[in-house]
């Protein structure tokens, strides 16, 4: 009995933990569902928070659970899942999360997340232990979401102009002040569709692990679902200012018509993903859009010293939390 009492406190610890890295994603990533829409002047920082955390939310009425499938059975052998593996994987990403949100770097938290679970399961048994297919699938949306977003931001904006050639800036700008709520709650939509979704994977992994829920089970018990989304949404409405700052003025300077087309454009692009059960990372795909939309005016109006660091910042992202997964794994074997 005593063993058991023990296993549960430790159960209901990592979940708790899970939600924490939940609800700092929303935090995180806060800035991907409305730093257009600030920048633009559409919404106040407050307004804007609020609007997307209520659509975070809301998407759990509307995506299937194909993400939470992929990183809960995809990513690494289900088979060597247990509390120190998990463990490892949440504090890698939540300590990767951090130092990016210190420092105001928009960095992926869905990848930071699969980083972890990568390190985590080396560091118990080695290459052995991975699932390639699942995780060579989320590698390649690294390069394909951000490409993705930026030809439809790029699209659109084009289609834009052509459109409301002969229109006034100042009626345009108006029209798009409008439409900018829709594209905004779009985004957030998918936003939340994909990303609460990797957290209701990881719980899930960890409950047929200890034997709390089938294997065999197409979907995570109802209470883990709504309980992700739910954290995700309070994350989103705390926000993250240091990152909508770079991402909403840095890269580019917006104006209504170019955050509704980045916007769109992200938003297409996080639908397709969630369709096909791929955890792509909201930063990259929100970020491709923004310079697809800026470089349609012209190269120069992408500041692309910015726009590089960030990209060293995906690609530093799934090895660095992976070594701070490892670590994590080797200190709660020793010490939990």
């Amino acid at each position: 009995m005593h063993s058991i009492q023990i296993a549960t406190w430790a159960l209901a610890t990592l979940i708790v933990v899970a939600l924490v890295f939940d609800f700092m994603n929303g935090f995180h990533d806060a800035a991907n569902s409305i730093a257009t829409v600030v920048s633009t002047g559409v919404l106040k920082p407050q307004q804007a928070v609020a609007f997307a955390a209520a659509c975070n939310v809301i998407a759990y009425f509307i995506f299937h659970l194909k993400v939470a499938q992929t990183v809960g059975k995809g990513t690494i052998d289900p088979h060597i899942v247990d509390h120190y593996v998990v463990f490892g994987a949440l504090v890698g990403a939540i300590v990767w999360n951090i130092l990016t949100w210190r420092f105001g770097i928009p960095s992926s938290s869905s990848h930071a997340l699969i980083g972890g679970l990568v390190g985590s399961a080396l560091a118990k048994s080695g290459w052995w232990a991975l699932n390639l297919d699942g995780i060579l699938k989320t590698v390649a949306f690294i390069f394909i979401s951000p490409l993705l977003g930026f030809v439809l931001g790029s699209f659109f904006m084009l289609a834009v102009s052509w459109i409301y050639f002969r229109t006034p800036p100042s009626k345009v700008d108006r029209r798009f002040r409008r439409w900018q709520f829709l594209s905004a709650g779009l985004y957030s939509l998918g936003h939340g569709g994909n990303d609460a979704q990797k957290t209701i994977g990881i719980i899930w992994m960890l409950l047929i692990a200890t034997g709390y829920a089938s294997a065999t089970a197409d979907a995570p018990p109802v209470w883990v679902i709504g309980a992700c989304y739910l954290s995700m949404g309070l994350g989103t409405l705390f926000g993250g200012w240091r990152i909508v700052r770079t991402m909403g003025q840095k890269i580019t300077k917006l104006k209504p018509v170019g955050g509704f087309c980045a916007e769109s454009g992200g938003a297409i692009t996080l639908f397709i993903a969630s369709a096909m059960g791929v955890p792509v990372s909201t930063t990259h795909t929100i970020t491709g859009a923004i310079v697809g939309v800026g470089a349609t005016r012209k190269l120069s109006a992408v500041r692309w010293g910015v726009a590089g660091n960030i990209v060293w910042a995906w690609i530093l992202t799934i090895p660095a939390s992976a070594l701070l997964a490892a670590a994590a794994w080797w200190v709660g074997v020793r010490i939990l």
